[in-house]
This record gives structure tokens, sequence and C-alpha cells, in this order.
């Protein structure tokens, strides 16, 4: 098990740029495939991005149209997402969230998540 403290999320303006932080501790980091999901209110939980253990394999959701891009650090055991471009409808809650060894985009199949941390998008 490994726990997740993610941060960053914050109030910006449309067209804007956010990174967001993913702090991981306990478990062996580096052979968990890590994932960013998000929930709008009112929304079910989607994914956003994913990285492999390696880091070498990223896979993104439809809508991120290229604006983001997820990164890792295993020496830290840190996790990233950097945000530009951002429009009012990537307002959500972002989560990090992991699962051992191979990557997935069911939220149902992930191991651990954060808490998560607020993105609002004003227009």
């Amino acid at each position: 098990q490994v726990l997740l403290v993610e941060s960053g999320g914050g109030l910006v303006q449309a067209g804007g740029s956010l990174r967001l932080s993913c702090a991981a501790s306990g478990g062996t980091f580096s052979r968990y495939a890590l994932a960013w999901f998000r929930q709008a209110p009112g929304k079910e939980r989607e994914f956003v991005a994913g990285i492999s253990w390696i880091g070498g394999s990223t896979d993104y959701a439809d809508f991120v149209e290229g604006r983001f891009t997820i990164s890792r650090d295993n020496a830290k055991a840190m996790l990233y997402l950097q945000m530009n471009k951002l429009k009012p409808e990537d307002t959500a809650v972002y989560y990090c969230a992991a699962k051992w060894d191979v990557m997935r985009t069911n939220p149902d199949s992930m191991d651990d998540w954060g808490k998560g941390t607020l993105v609002t998008v004003s227009s």
C-alpha cells in the first residue's frame, strides 16, 4: 500500500496553467503505475492521464488534447501533472492513484488513492 498526497490545486483563469504534484510514501513506489483522475460536481470520476512504473509509457484521456503532461520522479517518489491551456470544464477535484505494476484507466482498478486537490478554472 502506498500513501498519496496531492498538492498544487487552486483557482486559475481560463488559458492558464497549473502543476499538480503527488507525494508518495510507503510501498515500493517505483513498481506502481500511477494515474491522475478527476471528478467534477455531479459527475463520475474519470481518467485523466497515466504513466507506467518505468515511466516510459503514458496514456491520456481524449479531452486532454495535448494540454497536459504526466511525469514521475521515482527517486523522489513524486508524480506530476502539468496542465496548460486550462478550460472551465477542467474544473474538478483531481486525484492521484496508484496501481501495482500495470497501468489502468478504470478507477475501480486502482489500488490506492489520495484525497484530492481542487482545481477551479474561471472563464
